[in-house]
């Protein structure tokens, strides 16, 4: 046999033979916690949820006309509003827990450790984001069962009528305020506007404008002068082009004579038309004769004549004249003409590009003389500018937010909120605190295991010797043993014992089941008589 098993069944005799010692230690033990159990306060949990929803049908009316309602932040408030000193005072004088002999500071602190009122989302009615619908939980425990069931209606009633009241007074409480804000800021901006109008008549020509501030301006002026003078400089080149081709140009062309070249009428023909003709004769003369024939020396003389006449008569005309009228076929130059209308638009030019030059100068030396005063007086108006600016969106922002104030205040008034209570306020049969049908059972359990490790931690602090094997584990020589013989009246007698001490440990498991099932009633009866004899 090994020492291990020779170990177990040394410890199985030892606890069969301090069986009732195990008993009692159980026995006392046990009966000891299912008493005090029996003394411990009850204590009932009642519970209410209510679910918070804004996705109402006034909801996608009033986007983005109305405050977006913060029901989250609304309802935190009011929950720490409901744990609030006021509100629980009311709730405990409403539900009769202050007496004649209690304390309501006490009352109210107990209170306010007690109830607990949590927010779960509701990701299901929240169309999965969890912020439009909330459920929240109101708790609360008490000896009474009733009572607890009475405290947490009387929350659920000020949770509830206190968030729509408090929506409502929000928003008239902002409405005021807004409108307090809207006057102050509807002042500032007439100063504003006061200071600005009175700046700009103090400094006409030197606020910035659409050409931009002092040097954008200086610099233009400058530059559209050195474009001035550029382009009048190319205008009179132009012009002195123009006038040296005018000058190498005839005004006055010969034209067709008015009458028959054959015809021998002198008086018809001008002299112009004359020479042509001659022109022409003396061509078909020298393509017959020389350059000796008399009548070719003789059509010279009368061409040479004849060009001496017409070379005074458009001197005469060139003059402004009106000449002897011996030229009458004459035509204007077209050439001359165009080069004449180009030298005139070159002259209006040039008067258009001077007076540039010299409004630009004016301007330039106006600009010059604020050199020192107009970036200050630029600085300035920009910093008017800009506290008006700012001045005016505030204002505006507020008149908005009033207004959309005003919208949600109607909202609110028609129900952009609902609440709607899941599970009305109630309270389980059994006490959440303690758990005597637990405790019990750990009471038995605890007992018996007690018993059983007393004995146990006695046998191995002090063991003995119930075999030969043990007695030889010690070293010492064994030389024989003798054996014990009972006879049979003292077995039935041992047997009859043992028996006996299994069913006293069976009653005792009995008793623990019994005190499991039975022991929230005998609690509730024990407190009851308790009660009764304390108040009578």
């Amino acid at each position: 046999m090994s020492e291990a098993t020779q170990q177990i069944q040394a410890m199985i005799g030892a606890v069969r033979r301090r069986r009732w010692m195990i008993v009692k230690i159980a026995g006392a033990l046990s009966i000891s916690v299912w008493l005090l159990l029996l003394a411990l306060p009850s204590r009932y949990e009642a519970s209410a949820r209510v679910f918070v929803d804004i996705r109402t049908v006034l909801q996608p009316v009033l986007k983005g006309i109305a405050v977006d309602e913060q029901v989250d932040s609304e309802v935190s408030l009011v929950r720490e509003a409901l744990l609030s000193y006021p509100k629980l005072a009311a709730v405990a004088n409403k539900n009769g827990l202050v007496g004649p002999g209690h304390n309501v500071d006490d009352v109210v602190r107990e209170l306010q450790n007690k109830v607990d009122v949590a927010a779960e989302r509701n990701r299901a009615e929240g169309g999965g984001d969890g912020k439009s619908s909330v459920v929240y939980v109101i708790t609360y425990r008490d000896r009474s069962a009733e009572r607890s069931v009475a405290i947490v209606s009387s929350l659920l009633d000020v949770f509830v009528k206190d968030t729509q009241a408090g929506n409502r007074s929000g928003s008239s409480q902002a409405q005021v305020f807004l409108a307090g804000q809207i006057s102050d800021y509807e002042k500032r901006l007439s100063a504003a506007e006061a200071r600005l109008a009175e700046f700009k008549r103090r400094n006409v020509g030197m606020i910035p404008g659409d050409k931009g501030d002092y040097f954008s301006r200086l610099d233009k002026e400058i530059s559209d002068q050195q474009e001035a003078e550029t382009n009048l400089a190319i205008a009179q080149s132009r012009k002195e082009a123009l006038q040296h081709q005018l000058s190498s140009t005839k005004p006055y062309l010969p034209g067709a004579s008015g009458g028959s070249a054959g015809s021998g009428n002198s008086n018809a023909a001008d002299v112009s038309t004359r020479l042509q003709e001659n022109e022409a004769r003396l061509a078909d003369l020298l393509s017959r004769y020389t350059e000796k024939h008399p009548e070719v020396i003789a059509l010279r003389a009368t061409i040479a004549d004849q060009k001496v006449a017409q070379a005074r008569e458009l001197a005469e005309l060139e003059r402004g004249g009106t000449g002897t009228g011996a030229i009458r076929s004459l035509s204007a130059n077209p050439v001359y003409q165009s080069i004449q209308v180009q030298l005139n638009q070159v002259d209006v030019e040039l008067a258009s590009y001077r007076g540039a030059i010299a409004q630009h100068a004016s301007e330039i030396l106006t600009l010059r003389k604020f050199v020192n005063s107009a970036p200050e007086v630029e600085q300035e108006y920009s910093r008017l500018n800009r506290d008006y600016g700012v001045t005016k969106q505030q204002y505006e922002a507020l008149v908005q937010r009033l207004e959309q104030a005003r919208v949600s205040e109607n909202a609110a008034e028609a129900g952009s909120v609902r609440f709607e209570v899941i599970d009305p306020p109630r309270a389980e049969r059994h006490p959440v605190w303690p758990n005597r049908r637990l405790l019990a059972l750990a009471g038995l359990f605890a007992g018996l295991a007690a018993g059983i490790g007393l004995v146990l931690g006695h046998f191995l602090l002090a063991p003995t010797v119930n075999s030969v094997e043990s007695l030889g584990a010690l070293g010492v020589p064994v030389l024989g043993a003798l054996t014990f013989q009972r006879d049979q009246q003292t077995l039935s007698a041992l047997h009859r014992d043992e028996r006996m001490a299994l069913w006293s440990v069976a009653g005792l498991v009995g008793a623990g089941l019994f005190m499991a099932l039975t022991s929230d009633v005998l609690a509730s009866w024990l407190h009851a008589i308790l009660s009764w004899r304390s108040t009578s």
